[in-house]
Order: C-alpha cells, then sequence, then structure tokens
C-alpha cells in the first residue's frame, strides 16, 4: 500500500514539474515572438489597407489613429473592432472599418473596406473566407476583379433595393451558378455603410488609443 502511494506521489509531483516547465517554455516563446507577430499583422494589415486607399491620399498614421468599434450587429462583429482613421492634415479623408458576412456559403466572410466622408466606398477587401474554389472565392481579389465592383459606391447612388445580385433585382453583376457568396458580401456592405451613416461623427473625432480587448 505504502509503495503505491509513494508512486501515485512521484507522479503527481512529475507531472506538476512537467507542468511548470510546459508553460515556462510557452510564456517564454509567447514574450520572445510577441512583437514580431504584432510587427507582422500590421504589416499585413497596413498593405491591405493600402488596396483601399492610396497611400499618398493621407499623412498621419493609419495605424495609430484609431477608433474603438464595439460589436454591432449591423457590422456582423461579435467582438470590438478597430476603425483606423486616414486624415490629411486635420480633416477625415476616409475610415476603414472590419465587418463581417454572416450568411456566406461555407460560413463566415470577413472583410475591410475603406468609407470616405461623403459616404462612398473607396475599396472593398475579403480578408478570410471559406466559400468553395472556383465558385464562391472569385470574391478574392487574389483570385478575381469582381470586388472592385464597389468602388465609389454609396447608399446615396443606390437605394436599399439596388444592393443586391442582379439576379434578385439589384445592380451588381455575379457569376453565373455562384450567387450565395456575392449576396452574402452585398449585404454586408450595405449595412457597413449603414453603420457609417449612423456613427460617422464619432468615427472622425481626434485619434484615440486601443483598449485592452480590442481585436488588432
Amino acid at each position: 500500500m505504502k509503495r503505491i502511494a509513494r508512486s501515485t506521489l512521484q507522479t503527481a509531483v512529475n507531472l506538476v514539474f512537467f507542468a511548470i516547465i510546459g508553460t515556462s517554455i510557452l510564456s517564454a516563446t509567447y514574450y520572445l515572438t510577441h512583437d514580431t507577430i504584432v510587427a507582422t499583422v500590421k504589416k499585413a494589415k497596413l498593405k491591405l489597407v493600402s488596396q483601399l486607399l492610396p497611400p499618398d491620399s493621407y499623412d498621419n498614421d493609419i495605424m495609430q489613429d484609431i477608433r474603438i468599434v464595439a460589436a454591432d450587429e449591423l457590422l456582423g462583429t461579435d467582438e470590438a473592432t478597430q476603425a483606423h482613421i486616414a486624415r490629411r492634415g486635420d480633416q477625415p479623408v476616409a475610415v476603414v472599418l472590419e465587418a463581417i458576412a454572416p450568411d456566406g456559403y461555407s460560413g463566415k466572410i470577413e472583410l475591410i473596406m475603406s468609407i470616405h466622408p461623403d459616404g462612398s466606398l473607396g475599396g472593398v477587401r475579403v480578408v478570410n473566407h471559406n466559400e468553395t474554389p472556383g465558385l464562391g472565392d472569385y470574391i478574392d481579389i487574389a483570385k478575381h476583379d469582381w470586388i472592385t465592383t464597389f468602388d465609389g459606391r454609396s447608399r446615396s447612388l443606390f437605394k436599399d433595393a439596388d444592393w443586391k445580385v442582379r439576379k434578385d433585382g439589384g445592380v451588381f453583376e455575379h457569376m453565373a451558378g455562384a450567387t450565395v457568396s456575392p449576396r452574402a458580401v452585398i449585404k454586408a456592405v450595405n449595412r457597413a455603410l449603414q453603420y457609417f451613416e449612423a456613427h460617422r461623427d464619432e468615427l472622425f473625432v481626434a485619434d484615440v488609443k486601443p483598449e485592452k480587448g480590442a481585436k488588432k
């Protein structure tokens, strides 16, 4: 009995020891790589933003001039995100918002878009999706230019009924046999523009620092 007790105790001690070692390794790895990961994510995001806004159209640090955006049904988000503000001098040039189309063919479609103060779109890009290769993935700028159809469009130019694919009576073209993906993206963009209309003034306030818990 004593031998079993000693064996059990030794096993428990070993487990605790390895748990401590494992936690220490993970913690060290996190601290050693955190700054590199943050810098890489920032660089990738800036590269994407440059597709939405010409770098010479603003003169501030768009990665630092941000506004915390609470989760909102119009954006399709369930956690806080960051809106990046582009300015020239003291005047806002555009806001870069994140949104999610929840009803893609194979799940959520993550979007990023730039919107000018007059409510017109500077551009829209798909950040991540799981749509069917060859059909749904033509919403990806790397594989098709369909997403550029949003450039310059706004709710002042098109009423809600227009924000649909042509098959549904709207003004947006789509690939034959593949309507679910563009339907989801078009709907999400229109709803994001509605969000912008309701929050324009607060989005363009002076730059603020990110709060803990915001998505980067």
